[in-house]
C-alpha cells in the first residue's frame, strides 16, 4: 500500500553526506538551472575541479545540503576563493565565466608565492 505524501529521498542510501550543486546560466543570466550532476560527483572536490576545468560555462553559485543534518547554505564565496587560490597556485587561467563567479563573489585573494 503507497503511502500519501511519501516522495522518494534524492540522496544515495540515505547516507549523512554533504551534496554541492552549481547553479549556471546561459551566459546572459535569464537562464539559470541546476546543473546534471552523477551522485557521485557531488562532492565539494569535484565542484572545484570542474569549475577550474570550465565545466561550468557560467556559474552563478554553490549551494550545499545535508538532508540528514537538515540544512542547507550558500557556500559560493568559500568556493570562489578555493577555485582562485588552486588556480593561482597552478598557474592556470580560469574560463570568463569562472572568472566572473569568483569576481562576484569577492574572495580575499592571497597571493602565494612558490620557494624555489
Amino acid at each position: 500500500m503507497r503511502r500519501s505524501g511519501w516522495t522518494p529521498s534524492i540522496v544515495p542510501n540515505g547516507n549523512d553526506q554533504n551534496v554541492y550543486l552549481v547553479v549556471d546560466c546561459d551566459g546572459n543570466g535569464r537562464r539559470c538551472v541546476w546543473r546534471e550532476a552523477d551522485v557521485a560527483e557531488t562532492d565539494l572536490e569535484t565542484v572545484i575541479t570542474d569549475l577550474i576545468a570550465g565545466q561550468y560555462p557560467d556559474p552563478l553559485r554553490v549551494v550545499a545540503f545535508n538532508t540528514f543534518e537538515h540544512w542547507v547554505q550558500d557556500v559560493s564565496k568559500d568556493v570562489a576563493r578555493e577555485v582562485r587560490r588552486r588556480a593561482d597556485l597552478a598557474y592556470e587561467d580560469l574560463t570568463p565565466g569562472v572568472e566572473e563567479f569568483v569576481a562576484a563573489c569577492r574572495p580575499d585573494r592571497q597571493l602565494t608565492l612558490r620557494l624555489v
